[in-house]
């Protein structure tokens, strides 16, 4: 307020000067109130604003959060990724049967089965089998069984014969046969004490109260074989149990004919088709000239 103003004031009398001030003092504090409130609310605007950088999407009528503005990830610490696994953290994959270790040799010894099942076939008096499988391999010994105990039910198995019957037995119980897996030097071992027989790491055997399965052969199959390990599994078990039911070998009976079952398939089909039951389609013993 300048001097000249102030003057005047000083010559109004005591009571009129009361009263101008009194009028005007209201005035100042709400045009001061006024100045505070627009300053303060254009502060607070301006910081809404940048809080919530502006509308949000327009699609779904709402602003963006506020965390997801200005977020830009620096140099110095790059986001790390969420959906690749490193490799230490990668589950390995379940081995297949075609990737079952087959050593050479093995421990000699072997566990059995504790399996067991239903008589299958007709015939009176069924033999009574058990499957016991090197120790250390990497073939189930209950697994083994039960795959043997299906090809022996297959309907065109030598059950199709009404006078044999088979059924599978647990570790303890009374057997006439034993179905041993064994490594090739286990299964050579076996074969030539045996019946004197060289199997060269390569075949199977039958022996005197068994069937001795190469593990070579179980895993791998044979080269001259076509179709799935499941048959030619059928074929090694098929044609060891055929020499223990007193059945020989016998050869290819003339080209595009389906192999027998106890022909030597491994060394060679002769222009016969692979083949791994003992009975075609059609219910008929597939057989050919016998070996000398």
């Amino acid at each position: 307020m300048d001097s000249s103003h102030r003057a005047g004031r000083h010559r109004t009398s005591r009571g009129h000067r009361t009263s101008r001030r009194r009028r005007r003092r209201p005035r100042r504090r709400v045009r001061g109130y006024l100045v505070a409130t627009l300053v303060v609310g254009g502060l607070l605007g301006s910081a809404a604003f940048f809080l919530d950088d502006g509308p949000g999407d327009a699609s779904g009528g709402a602003r963006r959060p506020r965390s997801v503005v200005k977020v830009t990830p620096t140099p110095s610490r790059p986001p790390t990724p969420t959906s690749t696994a490193t490799p230490s953290t990668t589950p390995k994959p379940k081995p297949t049967p075609t990737e079952i270790d087959v050593p050479a040799t093995g421990s000699g010894t072997f566990v059995t089965a504790r399996a067991g099942g239903e008589k299958v076939g007709r015939g009176p008096r069924p033999l009574r089998y058990v499957v016991r499988v090197e120790t250390g391999l990497d073939v189930s010994p209950a697994q083994a069984a039960e795959e043997i105990a299906d090809i022996l039910a297959a309907p065109r198995g030598w059950t199709h014969n009404p006078a044999y019957a088979f059924q599978l037995v647990g570790a303890g119980q009374p057997a006439d046969l034993t179905v041993s897996i064994a490594t090739a030097g286990t299964a050579d071992a076996l074969c030539w004490a045996g019946i004197k027989q060289d199997t060269r790491g390569e075949y199977n055997c039958e022996v005197l109260g068994g069937v001795v399965v190469n593990l070579k052969r179980w895993v791998k199959g044979s080269p001259t074989f076509e179709g799935p390990i499941h048959e030619y599994r059928a074929l090694i078990i098929n044609h060891e149990m055929g020499h223990f039911l007193q059945y020989t070998h016998t050869t290819c009976a003339g080209p595009g004919q389906l192999a027998p079952v106890m022909m030597q398939q491994i060394k060679g089909l002769h222009g016969c088709v692979s083949n791994a039951w003992p009975y075609d389609r059609n219910g008929h013993f597939v057989t050919g000239p016998h070996v000398p």
